[in-house]
């Protein structure tokens, strides 16, 4: 298996994110990768993707992934039935982040129980 065929679900990852300046090269059986994701977050997504296919420290694979902007660690837009807990869950491990979420988008939210469909949240760095 080439290495490109190994971490195959790293660069459709890549895809998806819409990750910038992107290229991949295969050179003596190590895989090369680099190019700009959004936020730290997505860059984050893409080495957890890395580390789950090839452990923590794989040798066949080099991966340069800058940040685009590192003001936030990513921008959500809300979906139906998601509350701050939950978003807080899925950026920080933990429901009672919730607040550090709702402190960075006073601007538009007033309640922390009421968030609504189609909101572009901020999540502030941690």
């Amino acid at each position: 298996m080439t290495a490109k065929a190994k971490y195959q679900e790293v660069l459709d990852l890549g895809a998806s994110l819409n990750i910038q300046n992107g290229d991949v090269k295969e050179e003596n059986g190590t895989l090369k990768v680099w190019g700009t994701a959004n936020t730290p977050y997505e860059k984050n997504l893409i080495w957890d993707k890395i580390k789950a296919i090839g452990g923590e420290s794989p040798s066949d694979i080099m991966a340069d992934i800058k940040v685009a902007d590192n003001s936030v660690y990513h921008r959500h837009t809300v979906k139906s039935g998601e509350t701050l807990g939950k978003i807080a869950i899925q950026y920080y491990g933990k429901a009672s982040k919730y607040q550090d979420i709702f402190k960075a988008n006073s601007d538009i939210l007033k309640n922390p129980d009421v968030i609504h469909p189609d909101q572009e949240l901020i999540i502030p760095n941690a």
